[in-house]
């Protein structure tokens, strides 16, 4: 399983940001894992990673407040293509509202998985994309 420089999860959910970096540890997916709680700091870190090794992969919630997974998907559309081309981004929600879904479709992200996040779930996704 390859290892991954830096992995920023974006949720609101303290408890679940703890437990996907618990889950992230055991799997010695990354040693860096950095956490937003919206997407006004997950931007924000983006943008400050910059100067180092960059998040190789975003998890991002869907509804969280300040500014949700929807809008800074839109927000994030202004980085630089060749920054968002080294960054795969992938939701991670509990449900999903049929708005919500025919909106992520249109933005691009690399998957949507169902919360929680799980050993198996984190497997494949690695498979895919790295």
């Amino acid at each position: 399983m390859p290892q991954l420089s830096c992995v920023l999860l974006v949720d609101d959910d303290p408890t679940t940001n703890f437990l996907n970096q618990l889950l992230l540890k055991n799997m010695a997916v990354t040693d860096r894992c950095l956490v937003a709680e919206n997407g006004a700091q997950a931007l924000a870190l983006l943008d400050s990673a910059c100067a180092t090794p960059g998040p190789v992969l975003v998890l991002l919630d869907v509804n969280m407040p300040v500014l949700g997974g929807i809008a800074f998907l839109e927000a994030y559309q202004q980085v630089p293509a060749a920054q968002r081309a080294a960054v795969v981004v992938v939701v991670l929600t509990t449900t999903l509202h049929p708005l919500d879904l025919a909106r992520l479709q249109a933005l691009p992200i690399a998957g949507l998985i169902s919360k929680p996040l799980t050993r198996p779930k984190m497997a494949e996704l690695l498979a895919l994309h790295f």
